[in-house]
């Protein structure tokens, strides 16, 4: 296999956001039915979308008002997913540790 060099997938950040995504993803399987379309679509495609911001800004680096929009959106985003985790937590969708896991700083 041919190594690559200067990959988004290789950002730090990047591996920390995408395995976050994929813990909203196995955590939110787990909610209603009736949630579906509203607050689990919603939090997975916050959660997503940070990492599409990362690639993104990641590519167009050599612009940089491009390239901190898209580092100010895939904040934006992250802030987004926790606002959800937030109504999962209230609605006792999950447990208090499980939305720790993704803010660590409560």
């Amino acid at each position: 296999m041919k190594k690559r060099y200067g990959d988004f997938r290789d950002l730090i950040v990047y591996r920390k956001a995408f395995k976050l995504a994929m813990l909203v993803f196995h955590i939110s399987k787990k909610f209603p039915v009736e949630e579906k379309y509203a607050l689990t679509d919603q939090l997975r495609r916050s959660s997503r979308s940070v990492c599409a911001n990362i690639a993104e800004g990641y590519r167009k680096r050599q612009y940089p008002k491009h390239f901190t929009a898209k580092i100010s959106d895939a904040d934006m985003e992250n802030s987004e997913s926790i606002v959800w985790l937030d109504f999962a937590l209230a609605c006792k969708y999950i447990e208090k540790e499980e939305r720790d896991k993704f803010t660590p700083y409560n």
